[in-house]
């Protein structure tokens, strides 16, 4: 006896199978949605943007009626391709025909993963769950992100305060793979494999290839990540880039947690001098670094964290006094002082005040796609 359903007005016939287990798929369905279960009870089990598809991805990728899942006849789900336009991948290869699937395969429809498990009760449900973002999933979606082309690096202005106009851009990693879009997300699936440095210098690379185009008086802050600073292939990383871009004014972000080891700054010193790369300390005053280091290694750049300097016109008066006392201190020593999170003409004003030269923060401008600064 065979039950007939539709997808999107497409009459297809299916065996009435009696499943041995029941079969869920664990994702992400839209940005911003923490992962969910889809249990697989009836057949077919229609996957599409279509709104009468048993799990609905009102997404633009998604065809409205992509592919379904069936059952055979040993208790098994197949999954088939009903002609989407983006495709259907089972562990990163793409479709064609009927596939078998197993518990933790990786299904992914266009650019959506999502990981195949068995429901045999509700502690194996919650466990399912919670490893729905695990080393596979990220995997798929990974994989895309470095060898695709999908970085999509934004661009954030640093401007003089005194005349508020650009000395350069801080880059800012976006990408254009789906729950992969923001450096949260992104450096979230680089942990659970242990590529996080790798991440990092794909996003700097990405953002100076893009950012040639805006001339190479602008400079361009690039960032780290804390994993690579011990790492000799920091070196060569920067090396490379230096060739990718030989003339483009290059700044390197350290976080200021780094600093405390001064044999590694040295080291990473001598090689930017040699390249021609500026440094800069980032979100000083939160973290470890202390006073003298700065006597030690001295940045071109300080930039101070926006919990010491964002909404300071509204601080008392001992907070704006230590904040102007530290300002004070670094530009005696030469380093360009940076305040970050500046939003209001307030702000911006009262931190002209205290000596600040460089700025950064919604007032001047948000993070946008080269083609927003271009035009």
């Amino acid at each position: 006896m065979s039950d007939l359903q539709t997808c999107n007005g497409q009459s297809i016939g299916v065996e009435q199978t009696e499943l041995k287990a029941v079969w869920q798929l664990c994702g992400q369905v839209s940005e911003g949605q923490t992962n969910r279960e889809f249990r697989i009870r009836e057949f077919p089990f229609t996957i599409g943007r279509d709104d009468s598809a048993s799990m609905s991805i009102a997404v633009s990728c998604m065809s409205k009626c992509h592919a379904q899942i069936i059952p055979d006849s040993n208790g098994g789900i197949v999954l088939q391709d009903l002609g989407s336009t983006n495709g259907t991948f089972v562990n990163g290869k793409k479709l064609y025909g009927d596939t078998l699937l197993k518990e933790n395969d990786i299904v992914q429809f266009a650019t959506i993963p999502f990981r195949i498990g068995i429901v045999a009760s509700k502690k194996e449900l919650k466990t399912i769950a919670e490893d729905a973002g695990d080393k596979a999933l990220a995997l798929v979606q990974f994989e895309r992100l470095i060898d695709d082309g999908e970085l999509f690096p934004h661009y954030q202005p640093i401007v003089k305060l005194s005349d508020q106009q650009p000395i350069g851009y801080e880059v800012l990693g976006r990408s254009r793979v789906f729950g992969l879009q923001n450096p949260r997300e992104m450096f979230a699936a680089a942990s659970q494999l242990g590529c996080e440095a790798l991440l990092s210098e794909k996003l700097r690379r990405a953002g100076v290839e893009h950012g040639l185009a805006l001339g190479n008086e602008s400079n361009l802050f690039v960032n780290t990540h804390p994993k690579e600073l011990d790492r000799l292939e920091l070196y060569s990383s920067l090396k490379d880039l230096r060739e990718s871009a030989p003339h483009q004014a290059i700044t390197l972000e350290i976080h200021e947690g780094a600093v405390t080891n001064l044999t590694m700054m040295r080291e990473l010193c001598a090689v930017l001098k040699d390249l021609e790369i500026k440094l800069a300390f980032d979100d000083f005053g939160v973290g470890q670094a202390r006073l003298v280091e700065l006597g030690e290694i001295r940045p071109e750049y300080l930039k101070f964290d926006m919990n010491l300097t964002k909404n300071i016109d509204q601080a008392n008066s001992k907070r704006q006094e230590l904040v102007a006392l530290f300002a004070n201190l670094v530009n005696s020593l030469g380093i360009e002082t940076l305040a970050e999170g500046v939003e209001t003409i307030e702000c911006h004003k009262t931190l002209c005040e205290m000596g600040f030269k460089l700025g950064q923060g919604f007032f001047y401008g948000r993070p946008v796609p080269l083609s927003e600064i271009l035009s």
